[in-house]
């Protein structure tokens, strides 16, 4: 299945998902899919996320308390979903406020480790 098709079925299996992006920690997307509802600039926010993820990342080296595996922001327009995929690799799910984070989390924790395969 293509980055694409897998990132589709994310967003369209997650009750309120707005959009799914596979990004770089340097900030280049590898792939994204955006569903029609988002009312923002989607691909703003996710090279921003980018910049928070490194920075997390390098605080959490700081700190020692182990690799990051999961991120979460809830903004009044919409809830940041991020699961790490490997050392360079992250998956990010975009949710209306109202959406179903839990299984979003849930799906992204399945789908990481085979975007992990396919990226190797």
């Amino acid at each position: 299945m293509s980055f694409k098709a897998t990132l589709k079925e994310l967003v369209e299996s997650t009750t309120g998902a707005i959009g799914a992006s596979i990004m770089g920690y340097d900030g280049i997307p590898i792939d994204d899919y955006l569903s029609d509802s988002a009312d923002f600039d989607v691909q703003l926010l996710v090279v921003e996320y980018a910049n928070l993820m490194k920075e997390v990342r390098q605080t959490i080296e700081v700190l020692k308390t182990g690799a990051m595996e999961e991120l979460s922001v809830t903004t009044v327009k919409v809830k940041v979903l991020v699961r790490t995929v490997n050392d360079e690799f992250f998956l990010l799910l975009l949710l209306a406020p109202d959406g179903n984070s839990g299984k979003g989390r849930y799906l992204l924790r399945q789908e990481a480790p085979r975007i992990s395969e396919l990226l190797t």
